[in-house]
Order: C-alpha cells, then sequence, then structure tokens
C-alpha cells in the first residue's frame, strides 16, 4: 500500500487568526520545522521534534503559504508559467514538511495527545486547502495560462503540468458559483475529520483485543515460534505464565492456521472480522454511512452521478461500469475455483472425523493442512531462512542487479522509534537518490497492515536544485523473540519486496514539477510495487537470499520447488476475498442515496447478489476497510487487481527473454513507469515501456484462473 500523505495541501491558503501565531512561534524559536534541517542529507531532526513543535509549525506554514499565493494572485503582469504555475507548485515548503512528518508519525507512532493535536489539525488543513483550491483570482490566473498554454513556448511537461492543475482546480469547485463553493468546503471540512475518526477507531479496536490464555493445551498445533511470541507479549502485558494473542497479523494467522482448539479460532475470526462493528464507542457504521452521504454530495456537485464516477474519472480505468466488469470477469471463476479449495478440505475435515461443516475460521486451518497434503508444504520448514535480514539483503540484492543501485546501512541519521533502521540509496556510479527507513514490527501505537510513505518526496526547488526523497517502508511482522530472529512467513517476505517496490518508486521519481514528479493514476500506483513480489518467488532469486539463519545454508532446491508448487495454492480463496473486498467498495461508492443506508445490511446484500459463498468474507468488512475509509482508496481497491494484470505481464516481458534481470527491459521500466510516470497518461506510459497493451494471460495463470 502506498499512502501519499497530505493530499489536500497542494491546494491551499486561508487566513488564519495571527495574533496567537507570533506569540507561539516566538515561544518556540528552535522549532525544527520552521527552517530548513541542519542535519546529514537534510533528513528530519526526529531527537528534536516535541509534540508541542506541530501546530506553531502548521500554523507558521499555513501562513507562509497565505503570502505565497497573494503574491501570485496580486502580480499585475499577464499570467504565465513562470509568475503563476511554477510559484503555485513550489508553495507550502513549511506546511508539507511539518505534514509529511506529523501524519506519519500518526500512522506509525501514535498517541493519545498526537490523536487529539489530529482533530484540530485536519479541519484547519480542510478548510487551508480549500480557500485556495476555489479562489476565484487565482483559478482565473490558472485558467489563462490553460486556454493560451499552447501558444506560450511551453515544453511538453510544463503543458501537461498546466493541463493537470487545471484539472485539479476544476475537480476542487473552482468553477463552482460562491454558495456551491460554501457547501463543498463544508462537507471537505467534515470528510477530513470522519476518515481521521475512522483510523483512530480502528486502531482503538485493533490494540483493545486480547486473547489471553491460561491452559497450556489451548496452544495445541500452535509452532513455537508463536507461542514464545505469546509470552512475551503476555509479559509486556504483565501477565507472566499466560500467552496473548492479538489481532496484528504476525499474532492472528498462525493462529487461525494451526491452533486446534476451533472455539478459540472463532473467536479470533469474528474479533478481527467485527472490529469497528461491535456497538461501542469504536463503532464505525454511522461513520460510514455520513462519509458516503457526504462523498456523494460532493459528487454531485462537481457534477457526477456518484463517488465512484467522480474518483474514476482520472484513473485508468475511467468509470465505475469498466470497474464493475472488469470485476466480475474475474470473480465467478475466482469462486469457482475457491469451492474446489472448499471441497478438498472438508474431505480432509472428514476424514479426520470431523462432524461439522467447514466455516470461515476453518478455512486458514484447514487450508494448511490441504497445502501439506498435496504439496508437502509446511510453512515453518521455510520460515528459518527467511530472517528479517536475509529477505532485505535479497531485495537489495535484486534492486542492484535491475538497477544498479546500492543500499548502504548508516547507524547515524535520527529515528522516531527505536529499531528503525536508515540506509543511504545510491546509484551505480555513486550518485545519492536518498534515504530509506525500515520499521518492522508491531506496536500499540501503530496501525495495522503495510505501508510505504515519504518524509519528504523527489523533485526539484523552485530553482531546480535536485530534492532528494526520504523514503519509509513500516510493516508489522513478526518479532524477534529471546531464542530467535525474526522469521518471516511467505507472506511477509513477499510484503517487505512489495512496499520495497513502491520505494524504488518513490527514489527513481525525477522531474522538474511537484504535480508530475512521480504522479500515476491510482490503478496504476500498485505495479511498481506488485512487480517485486514476482522475483521474490523465483528460484533464481530465492538462492540469493533464503540461507538459514543458523547455519547460513542455502535454501535446498526440495523446498524452494515445494514453494513453486505450491504458488497457486488457495489463490481462489485469496482471489475472491480480495475482489468481493472490491465489489463492496464500488457498490458503496455507487450509491446515490444512503438516507435509510443500513451498513451491514448493505454489505450483506451485496454479497448475496454475488452469491460469495458463507466461508469467505470480503478481506476487509465495511467497518474496519481502512483503505477505502481512512486511507485514500475510495473506489480504489480495484487498482490492486488492474495493476495486477499489468505486473503480471510486465514480469512475463522478463522472463521469456531468457533474463530475469534482463539489463534493456529493466531500463526501459524504470524510465517509463518509475522515473517519468507522471509525464503522461498511465496506459500511455506502459505502452512506451511494453510496446503494446498489457496481456491479461499472464495475469490469469498466476492466479489459476486460465
Amino acid at each position: 500500500m502506498y499512502k501519499k500523505i497530505i493530499p489536500m495541501i497542494a491546494l491551499s491558503i486561508i487566513v488564519m487568526a495571527s495574533c496567537t501565531h507570533d506569540k507561539k512561534q516566538a515561544e518556540t524559536p528552535a522549532n525544527p520545522f520552521l527552517s530548513e534541517y541542519q542535519t546529514p542529507f537534510k533528513v528530519v531532526p526526529f531527537d528534536k521534534i516535541k509534540t508541542e513543535h506541530y501546530m506553531p509549525a502548521f500554523e507558521a506554514g499555513m501562513k507562509e503559504q497565505l503570502a505565497e499565493i497573494d503574491a501570485i494572485v496580486n502580480n499585475t503582469e499577464t499570467p504565465t508559467f513562470q509568475n503563476t504555475i511554477l510559484p503555485y507548485d513550489k508553495s507550502g515548503e513549511t506546511l508539507n514538511r511539518v505534514s509529511n512528518v506529523f501524519f506519519n508519525i500518526l500512522e506509525c507512532n501514535s498517541d493519545d495527545e498526537l490523536m487529539a493535536l489530529a482533530e484540530q489539525v485536519m479541519p484547519l488543513l480542510s478548510k487551508h486547502g480549500d480557500a485556495i483550491a476555489m479562489n476565484p483570482k487565482l483559478f482565473e490566473k490558472i485558467d489563462y495560462v490553460y486556454q493560451h498554454r499552447n501558444e506560450m513556448g511551453l515544453d511538453e511537461q510544463q503543458i501537461r503540468v498546466v493541463e493537470k492543475y487545471h484539472q485539479d482546480f476544476v475537480r476542487s469547485g473552482a468553477a463552482l458559483p460562491d454558495d456551491k463553493k460554501a457547501e463543498l468546503s463544508k462537507i471537505n471540512e467534515q470528510l477530513s475529520t470522519l476518515s481521521l475518526q475512522f483510523g483512530n477507531n480502528l486502531l482503538k479496536e485493533n490494540g483493545n483485543y486480547k486473547l489471553v490464555i491460561e491452559n497450556q493445551a489451548d496452544l495445541a498445533g500452535l509452532p513455537q515460534s508463536s507461542i514464545d511470541a505469546a509470552a512475551e507479549q503476555a509479559k509486556a502485558d504483565g501477565m507472566d505464565g499466560k500467552w496473548v494473542f492479538t489481532l496484528s497479523k504476525p499474532s492472528l494467522i498462525p493462529f487461525l492456521q494451526f491452533a486446534e482448539n476451533r472455539e478459540l479460532r472463532k473467536q479470533m475470526y469474528l474479533a478481527y472480522y467485527n472490529r469497528g462493528d461491535n456497538g461501542n464507542e469504536f463503532d464505525n457504521k454511522n461513520l460510514i454511512k455520513e462519509m458516503l452521504r457526504l462523498r456523494q454530495q460532493k459528487a454531485q456537485l462537481l457534477g457526477y452521478d456518484n463517488h465512484a464516477n467522480y474518483v474514476l474519472a482520472v484513473n485508468m480505468a475511467h468509470d465505475a461500469a469498466t470497474v464493475d466488469q472488469f470485476l466480475a470477469d474475474i470473480f465467478n471463476p475466482a469462486q469457482e475455483l475457491a469451492k474446489k479449495e472448499l471441497a478438498e478440505m472438508q474431505a480432509i475435515a472428514k476424514k479426520e472425523g470431523a462432524k461439522f461443516k467447514l466455516e470461515g475460521w476453518d478455512w486458514w486451518y484447514y487450508a494448511e493442512k490441504l497445502r501439506k497434503e498435496k504439496y508437502d508444504f509446511d510453512e515453518n520448514y521455510i520460515k528459518p531462512y527467511l530472517s528479517v535480514d536475509n529477505v532485505r539483503n535479497g531485495m537489495f540484492s535484486a534492486a542492484n542487479k535491475l538497477y544498479g543501485v546500492t543500499f548502504t546501512k548508516n547507524n547515524t541519521i535520527p529515528v522516531y522509534y527505536p529499531g528503525v533502521e536508515t540506509y543511504e540509496v545510491k546509484e551505480a556510479n555513486g550518485d545519492f537518490l536518498g534515504i530509506l527507513y525500515l520499521d518492522y514490527y508491531p506496536r500499540a501505537s501503530k496501525s495495522g497492515g503495510a505501508w510505504c510513505t515519504e518524509f519528504r518526496t523527489a523533485g526539484h526547488d523552485i530553482n531546480g536544485n535536485k530534492v532528494y526523497p526520504l523514503v519509509s517502508l513500516v510493516m508489522n511482522f513478526t518479532p524477534p523473540t529471546d531464542n530467535t530472529p525474526a522469521l518471516l512467513n511467505w507472506d511477509e517476505t513477499e510484503t517487505m519486496w512489495h512496499e520495497f517496490g513502491h520505494s524504488l518508486h518513490a527514489f527513481f521519481s525525477d522531474g522538474l514539477y511537484s504535480r508530475t514528479c512521480g504522479a500515476v493514476p491510482h490503478d496504476f500506483v500498485e505495479l511498481p510495487s506488485q512487480i517485486m513480489e514476482n522475483w521474490a518467488a523465483e528460484p533464481e532469486v530465492i538462492r540469493m537470499y533464503a540461507k538459514h539463519y543458523q547455519t547460513g545454508e542455502v535454501m535446498p532446491d526440495s523446498l524452494i520447488q515445494k514453494i513453486e508448487n505450491s504458488a497457486l495454492f488457495n489463490q481462489g480463496f485469496m482471489t475472491t476475498e480480495l475482489i468481493a473486498a472490491s465489489i463492496l467498495d464500488m457498490k458503496f461508492h455507487e450509491l446515490t442515496d444512503v438516507e435509510n443506508l443500513d451498513v451491514d445490511a448493505f454489505e450483506k446484500q451485496q454479497m448475496d447478489a454475488i452469491k460469495l459463498i458463507p466461508e469467505i468474507l470480503p478481506r476487509y468488512r465495511a467497518t474496519n476497510f481502512s483503505h477505502i475509509f481512512n486511507g485514500g482508496y475510495s473506489a480504489g481497491y480495484y487498482g490492486y487487481t488492474w495493476a495486477e494484470v499489468l505486473d503480471k505481464d510486465a514480469f512475463n516481458y522478463f522472463k521469456t527473454s531468457g533474463n530475469l534481470f534482463n539489463p534493456e527491459i529493466a531500463k526501459a521500466f524504470r524510465q517509463y513507469c518509475l522515473q517519468d510516470g507522471g509525464n503522461d497518461e498511465g496506459m500511455v506510459q506502459y505502452r512506451k515501456f511494453r510496446g503494446q497493451d498489457p496481456e491479461k494471460e499472464p495475469y490469469l495463470r498466476a492466479r489459476g484462473l486460465e
């Protein structure tokens, strides 16, 4: 997942009550956000940042941007790219600096004070963004440049920047009458607050649930690594002698896979899928209903029949009908495959003497039995070869073979939490590319899942000087124990390579203008990440990094063969739950009337309509679907699958060339899909790389859906 922080900052201005701002600035003269960082590589000085620095920096940043926008608006010269578009493109440096840090820390090292501060900040930023997006004088100047863009001697990239900004302003309400602008601004402010509340509720729900086991017999079937981790969690929670399991994936998934106690599996399963739907103070149903109502109002104000079509108008897919058909074409064959998997698992259960019909909380458990029966594959056999260090070094080596880049650890760079690793990233010739942060393990202050984000984005300043990115990979992997290093399962291994792919996109993105540098459509953004997962699973590459943490022995070919043989294992289930969630996302955002919406009933109705079997739930239920209600993927979750068609086609291009690290193909992929991805529309850029439209067969083959 790629989290682009501060989506509203690029369009931002508001007159703040300045009487208190100067006073606060005077009280905090050492605020690190209020000047360029005086650190090596101009990295974030986390060791000097305190919570009290954020609000004065936000206020100063908005005030600074006010002056920058005023200078553009009050310029009496004829609007041009140089006096209008360029200074706007580079405005808000201080605001971007503090926002990039604050919202990232809010996700990965939050506390009650930061959450409370976010509730104050979000409405201010929303107003700040809307005031500039709806500033008639500014839009008049941008529109003038847009109307005369082909007469100004601009190059292709300058013309694209003008066109994208004009599109942004129109989509943000700049062409609306004043009363509609006010209505839209109020909607945006409410949405920003509701989204934040959704995420905070989910963080609380994740952290509040603990399955406490006192009877050792209830641990039957679990691998020792999970038992040890649960014992350490119990110790940390002041419950020595017990075992504590949580809803973080490293704790949850092994429990569902291996715990023999069916009733306890059911408890964990239901606790996970019912997050945000427990009728308590952290229940998200009312928030969802209100967000959907506001999103629909916004779409209609801007001339769209629903939120989905508003979002998709600037994506590769273009409209909801295209996405709906795309998902329908995949769902039915995927579920047919899942039904076959279910029948095979039910047969195993029957053979073992089970007298029950399998339920959702049985799927992972019996899927593991099926994997062992069909492929003689036990994931616990491969984990000793997949330490965090080995997997990380493997992806670094793969990137070096593809693009020549190097990664050198630097222990002197300040970090926001102990244990976060930092690396200098350089080109083959030694040119500096940026800094990579790696944050591996779960904690109560961190949101669930895994994502890539940036503390500073790549680009150039207004004088054309290169700005180097600070890129962060945040994950929630199985932590080390007293006896073993952090040993990853296969899903975690692929996850690290996935997020690393996002980081390569961030490091390689280049361009003079912030609006187009690295800016690709939402259904393109997972291509750079997902393609890296393909290399992770290739036998040639596995031998590069999978080494036993005790002996250093390379993973035996017999185990590598089992990984390869089981590549299609459980693909029916995984594809079905993914597509079901994508369909749910679309159906919620195709609604035109939510007045009497019952969130749970609607979810059930939509899943019944596609005949989703009861043993499978959508990957995320509405009340914990943070991608679409807190993560910027609304009407966009389909993008993972859309981009997977591209990534499988692109990797097949490498593979059929006879060289997984084909330098010519790698050079073209880097140029057109990573470096210059924002230079044109997504499919245009992909065709420049590939020389043709993507073929769907490699995707269908990889998912077992041929």
